[in-house]
């Protein structure tokens, strides 16, 4: 993870995978990791759709990535 190269991280799901998501944390042992989580699916999704949860996305990570 980019904590562990001294880099801020944050994770993007789609709410299908978080189950998934929090049983990889767990298992690489950083339970409790926090991620965004955007709508499923994103196959669906149109071009403006996409634009607008990656624009959530986006502004959801900024409080992950900047510390102080």
């Amino acid at each position: 993870m980019g904590e562990q190269a001294g880099l801020p991280s944050a994770g993007i799901m789609t709410s299908a995978f978080v189950d998934a998501a929090e049983l990889m944390a767990r298992v690489l042992g950083a339970e409790g990791y926090p991620f965004v989580t955007i709508e499923h699916p994103m196959a669906s999704a149109g071009p403006g759709e996409l634009h607008e949860r990656g624009r959530r996305a986006a502004e959801a990570c900024l409080p992950l990535l900047v510390t102080g």
